[in-house]
């Protein structure tokens, strides 16, 4: 008989991780410290990223499955209103270019 290479699932978990996959096993947020504030951000990655969002730093749509960070100022605590998606580049390039889109 061969050999079982991974040990016994614990009992009380079924297979289904539809949770998992909507990303709600996803929690690790880092503090980035920039001349603009702090920020919380947390990487979303492109399997669980399955919504289309708008980019304020080029304006263009993160389509899903395309891997993203999303960021909120660290003194809130991440209040949906705050929440902002953004591109990988256009994150990191934040601070040599200011928002696209302007509110009125």
């Amino acid at each position: 008989m061969p050999r079982r290479n991974r040990p016994p699932r614990p009992k009380g978990l079924t297979s289904d991780f539809s949770a998992r996959a909507m990303g709600a096993g996803v929690g690790w947020s880092r503090v980035e410290e920039g001349p603009d504030g702090d920020w919380m951000v947390r990487t979303v990655p492109a399997a669980q990223a399955t919504k289309t969002y708008r980019c304020p730093g080029c304006d263009h749509e993160i389509r899903p499955g395309i891997g993203h960070v999303v960021a909120w100022p660290a003194a809130d605590h991440g209040s949906v209103e705050d929440r902002r998606h953004w591109h990988n580049g256009c994150w990191t390039a934040r601070t040599r270019r200011s928002p696209t889109r302007r509110w009125s």
